[in-house]
């Protein structure tokens, strides 16, 4: 005996109140088809499995989800639908379904398409039908957008929360006259007191709230004390000057405006010159990966500074004299942070990527192979943190694997702590126990050169000639030539297509793919290790937009040209 479950669904609730609606069809012809095969031993469940109102680009639905809960428990042989596109319309979420049916040893029928999933054949005639499918489902998708746009552009209100001061009557927003005196209250105390913080402060002393509002079901949401976010919103909400508002342009509304032009330009105007001020790159505080970490020849800490030219900021890491007396005419250090933290994290990284060196550090005691391999892998991951552009995974490693930089006349001297790598590394419990060694020491030769009237101190490393090229580096130029090729040729149909496929956001592919138009010269360079110290895969991701001159590329990016 085979056990069929019947599975039925409808998009909307349009007509399911009727005595014989759409899934009432559907059942039938399943019914038939099921008595059609009783000489295969097929007989129905009781079990009705009826899903009215939901769409099928979801698996949120209650009768699926007891379906797929019936075949966990082996309830069921097979499963019988009037069209493939009622189980699913989406064909990821199809392919789940029949891993679990499959799983189970669970068949799939379908009735007006004659197949099921027990054949080859069956299968393939599946994934086609069910792409089509999907295909309609996004044809559907893009012309109710489309649909939306063109309200939107006539001024029609096309639904969504209401916001406070209207109403809706036929599908039109109304002026609600109560709470319409509250918004233009809230406009006047804005232009008053000048900030949402001063302004939330006194919305919530005169006992101001969200506009509330009651659901089909009776819950009520809103007639909360506003919060800053809400009021940033209703401060730059166009309906209440009578527009709409759709993909950042606005259309003339067909309702009415609370708040006058005058009073929304001047609004518009303050907040606008309040996100001005917060964005200024003078008020942002750029973190430092090394504080407390660093050190001059007479064991003196190094301090941070930071200073603003046309705009942009600089960070310093600075001797104490010259932090107390910066016009000080003295030698003492001041280093670009950017140039410092670049130097440290280049062999810190290198010393993550070589895992014979670190099992000699470590000092691990019978290493297994199950061990190594978890080494490798949190190596790999802390090398990964270091290089990208997440300045807090930066500063949080080198804080904890360092325990001091020293700076010196011809050398810089770094010393790791042993037993914070093997704490990073989750190796602590696997290294040999060995009080009197905790410093792991990195030196590194320098030569110090002066920059300017400010005395400003460049690290050039000697061994620019015949040091390892960095592999980070390599690849990402690699990776921007590859995708560049890809979409040249027609290979991929753009960068949306690559992001999908490596996984990642569309703006790190058009950050990279800049890169495919380095100069030879450059490219040359980095392939052979000679590129400046402080150039890393960071900072050349940062270089916006990429000068098309090579010389000024050189300039740039710190080459010698």
């Amino acid at each position: 005996m085979k056990r069929c479950a019947i599975y039925t669904r409808k998009s909307t609730e349009d007509g399911l109140e009727q005595d014989f609606n759409s899934l009432h069809a559907q059942r039938e012809a399943c019914e038939a088809y099921i008595k059609s095969q009783r000489h295969e031993g097929w007989k129905l469940v009781q079990t009705a499995f009826d899903d009215g109102g939901y769409s099928g680009g979801t698996m949120d639905r209650p009768a699926l989800k007891e379906l797929l809960a019936a075949i966990d428990r082996r309830e069921i042989d097979i499963i019988i639908v009037y069209k493939v596109d009622r189980l699913t319309r989406s064909l990821a979420d199809f392919s789940k379904i029949i891993e679990n049916l499959d799983k189970h040893d669970v068949s799939f029928v379908s009735v007006t398409q004659a197949f099921n999933t027990t054949s080859s054949m069956g299968r393939l005639t599946l994934n086609v039908l069910l792409s089509f499918a999907q295909f309609e489902r996004e044809v559907t998708a893009e012309r109710i957008r489309d649909k939306i746009a063109a309200s939107k552009k006539k001024g029609m209100w096309m639904g969504g929360n209401l916001p406070l001061g209207y109403d809706v009557a036929d599908r039109k927003l109304v002026i609600n006259e109560k709470e319409a005196d509250t918004v233009r209250q809230l406009f006047v105390l804005y232009v008053k007191l000048g900030t949402v913080r001063l302004l939330k402060a006194e919305a919530d002393r005169l006992g101001i709230v969200t506009k509330q509002n009651i659901r089909k079901d009776g819950s009520v949401t809103g007639g909360k004390p506003f919060l800053r976010g809400n009021l940033y919103r209703l401060l730059s909400n166009p309906l209440y000057i009578g527009m709409i508002p759709h993909k950042g342009e606005t259309y003339p509304g067909q309702h009415d405006a609370i708040i006058d032009q005058g009073t929304w330009d001047q609004v518009q105007q303050i907040m606008s010159g309040n996100r001005r001020e917060r964005s200024s790159p003078i008020n942002v505080k750029a973190p430092f990966l090394l504080t407390g970490l660093v050190f001059d020849e007479a064991g003196e800490p190094l301090y941070q500074a930071q200073a603003s030219k046309k705009g942009k900021r600089y960070r310093y890491y600075i001797s104490k004299q010259l932090a107390l007396d910066p016009k000080s005419e003295s030698n003492g250090w001041r280093l670009s942070a950017q140039t410092l933290e670049a130097t440290v994290i280049r062999p810190v990284k290198e010393l993550l990527q070589n895992q014979q060196r670190l099992m000699d550090l470590l000092q691990l005691a019978n290493p297994a192979p199950s061990l190594l391999q978890t080494l490798k892998l949190k190596a790999d991951e802390l090398a990964g943190k270091l290089i990208e552009e997440n300045t807090g995974h930066q500063q949080a490693i080198l804080q904890a694997l360092i325990h001091r930089v020293g700076l010196y006349a011809d050398a810089i001297t770094i010393d790791l702590s042993r037993k914070a790598l093997a704490r990073l590394l989750t190796m602590e419990e696997n290294i040999a126990s060995n009080e009197h060694d905790n410093i792991i020491p990195l030196n590194l030769a320098i030569t110090l050169q002066r920059k300017g009237v400010e005395a400003k101190l460049i690290i050039v490393g000697h061994s620019d000639q015949h040091r390892e090229p960095d592999p980070d580096l390599c690849q990402l130029i690699a990776k921007a030539r590859f995708w560049f090729d890809q979409l040249a040729s027609g290979e991929v149909k753009s960068v949306k297509e690559i992001a999908d496929r490596e996984k990642v956001f569309d703006t790190e592919i058009t950050r990279v793919l800049p890169l495919a138009f380095l100069a030879p010269a450059i490219i040359e360079d980095i392939l052979n290790g000679r590129q400046p110290e402080t150039l890393n895969v960071k900072s050349l991701k940062r270089i916006s937009p990429l000068p098309t001159d090579w010389n000024e590329q050189q300039t740039r990016l710190g080459f010698h040209q």
